[in-house]
């Protein structure tokens, strides 16, 4: 299997704020990259804003890697928000959301984009309590969907430890959902070492996010994502663990805080760049 290069670097779009095609376009060629991991819910709800984003992206030679589901009605504001909010956990916004999850599989399957990511929401520890009943139908009804029209499903990390994530996913039981590891949400949300946790999920892992976070100091509260290179993530570990496993997938940088986005994705591909071709 080939070993990783610069060139399996990309960065999120959601991670460049843009509000439409061409705002997309012009900050994706500020940062040199040319695959993206494309949100799909701003596309398939207003497609005035984004008319055109599959062709315009690729005629500007950047590839669609995967697609992001992102859940109505989320609030990151504090973690004990964002446990009530997120994900499909939520009734009062499972129907909209289940309604959206349809129309973006329809869109990835017309576009070729063959993994969607997404938080599944805070699952618990505990396969009998109702929250893990609700999110094992609910996250079985979309792998489901996403089987049909050939789709990987990939959840994101850091709502729970690595060992609650897998007793999870065993018991979901679906082959078409794995793990989009971000090292910098372990930490954010206080769930363990982000290297530990790669090397017990890596069976699993078929996409990474590049970001990087320092861990709070005050338990129950966000940690803080900086740029990458500047935290708590040890990268030439996570690398070398990514390297043991001949892992070959994408690299896709994701920033979510500060108002420098463009720079921050520039110094994070540089950073990664380096350790890469060292």
């Amino acid at each position: 299997m080939a070993r990783l290069t610069p060139d399996h670097l990309g960065v999120c779009s959601w991670s460049l704020q843009p509000s439409n095609t061409a705002e997309l376009l012009d900050r994706l060629s500020a940062t040199g990259l040319r695959r993206t991991q494309l949100s799909f819910t701003p596309v398939v709800d207003d497609e005035a804003a984004w008319t055109g984003v599959f062709d315009a992206l690729g005629e500007a030679g950047v590839a669609v890697v995967s697609g992001m589901i992102g859940p109505y009605g989320e609030d990151y504001a504090t973690l004990e928000t964002i446990k009530a909010t997120g994900g499909v956990v939520p009734d009062a916004t499972w129907d909209d959301n289940w309604a959206m999850c349809q129309r973006v599989a329809q869109l990835a399957q017309q576009h070729r984009v063959d993994v969607l990511t997404f938080h599944a929401g805070f699952i618990p520890h505990d396969p009998a309590d109702d929250v893990f009943l609700k999110v094992q139908q609910r996250l079985g009804r979309i792998a489901d969907l996403c089987a049909d029209h050939g789709l990987t499903l990939l959840l994101e990390t850091g709502q729970e430890t690595a060992e609650d994530l897998t007793a999870f996913l065993d018991t979901l039981g679906k082959d078409n959902v794995g793990v989009n590891f971000d090292p910098a949400n372990m930490i954010l949300y206080g769930k363990g070492d982000p290297i530990a946790a790669l090397e017990l999920l890596m069976p699993r892992v078929k996409q990474v996010h590049i970001k990087d976070a320092t861990a709070t100091g005050t338990p129950g509260t966000w940690g803080a994502e900086v740029v990458v290179g500047s935290g708590d993530v040890d990268w030439d570990d996570f690398l070398s663990v990514l390297a043991q496993h001949r892992y070959a997938g994408q690299l896709v940088i994701e920033r979510e805080a500060g108002d420098t986005r463009v720079a921050d994705v520039k110094t994070a591909a540089a950073y990664i760049a380096e350790r890469l071709t060292a």
